[in-house]
């Protein structure tokens, strides 16, 4: 039956603090110890271990190899222990969000910052997609959640209401139409246009619009991102017709944004997975950015 190898904590402690101080005098001031009683600790794990730990050097003890392999082998301790001692860890949470462009560019990250500014603790992965991969990482639990102005309904996830708004026309401050209250079909005739890609469901929506009006404009550009058409609209080309949701919360200040008189709604949501409870994380930022989202004249609680 072997002999037990026991292990005494001062004695480590002193082996740490004479390796690092270099002398007997100084290690016993930083562990609060007699000179004598850190001697007695290193006499008694040389003995102990059978190895010599610490040669004389003139007035100075110089560490062998063996006690710098010890001490190295020792770190996991004092690392755990330090740990013991400190503050409780906590466990860092992460969400995975995905968005497109007109959300994500500014508005999301804008309100993501303010969200780990005050939850330091937590993590936020930002995806930024075309509208029609937003459920499609959902599904594929890439991601925790989806911000998206597309209603897009299917199994597997859970679509809630953010915000709702309808249409609005932008424009340069300088612009022919800047100066009136609302905007109708009929004054966008022979008007230049920045009007969004066929993709978007709301082109055909806006070109029945149009037409029962009898409204001709001048489609100049088309862009796949309300952000993309509010740009050109900035550089003097024209006006488009977009959500103002959430452009109009970071755009205020250099173009002008007028009611566009017809049925064009849109709706914006939070998408989750539709298995299971919301992670804390998650409900967390869906509130916070239910809180902070500024007040405007053309969305509102959905």
């Amino acid at each position: 039956m072997g002999t037990k190898t026991w292990h005494s904590l001062p004695e480590y402690q002193a082996l740490r603090a004479l390796m690092e101080s270099g002398t007997t005098s100084k290690a016993a001031i930083r562990l609060g110890l007699s000179q004598s009683a850190i001697s007695r600790s290193i006499a008694n794990l040389e003995a102990r271990t059978g190895r010599i730990l610490f040669e004389r050097d003139g007035g100075r003890l110089r560490p062998t190899n063996e006690a710098a392999q010890m001490n190295r082998r020792l770190d996991p301790l004092f690392e755990a222990l330090d740990r013991i001692d400190g503050p409780p860890e906590v466990a860092q949470e992460s969400l995975r969000i995905i968005a497109p462009p007109t959300y994500a560019h500014r508005f999301l990250v804008h309100h993501i910052a303010t969200f780990l500014k005050t939850n330091p603790h937590f993590f936020i992965s930002l995806d930024v997609s075309p509208s029609e991969d937003v459920i499609r990482g959902i599904l594929e639990q890439r991601f925790d959640l989806g911000v998206t102005g597309v209603e897009l309904s299917r199994d597997g996830v859970k679509l809630t209401p953010y915000r709702s708004s309808t249409a609005v026309c932008a424009m340069g401050q300088d612009h022919s139409l800047a100066g009136r209250a609302e905007i109708h079909p009929e004054d966008l005739d022979g008007q230049a246009l920045i009007a969004l890609t066929h993709r978007h469901a709301r082109r055909a929506q806006l070109e029945k619009v149009l037409h029962a009006c009898r409204s001709t404009p001048r489609i100049v550009a088309e862009a796949s991102t309300s952000v993309a058409a509010v740009d050109l609209v900035k550089e003097g080309l024209g006006v488009t017709i977009v959500n103002p949701f959430p452009i109009v919360q970071y755009r205020s200040d250099d173009l002008v944004f007028r009611p566009f008189a017809s049925q064009i709604e849109y709706r914006s949501y939070f998408v989750t997975p539709d298995h299971g409870p919301v992670p804390s994380i998650t409900r967390a930022f869906m509130r916070h950015l239910r809180l902070h989202t500024a007040t405007d004249a053309f969305s509102e609680k959905a």
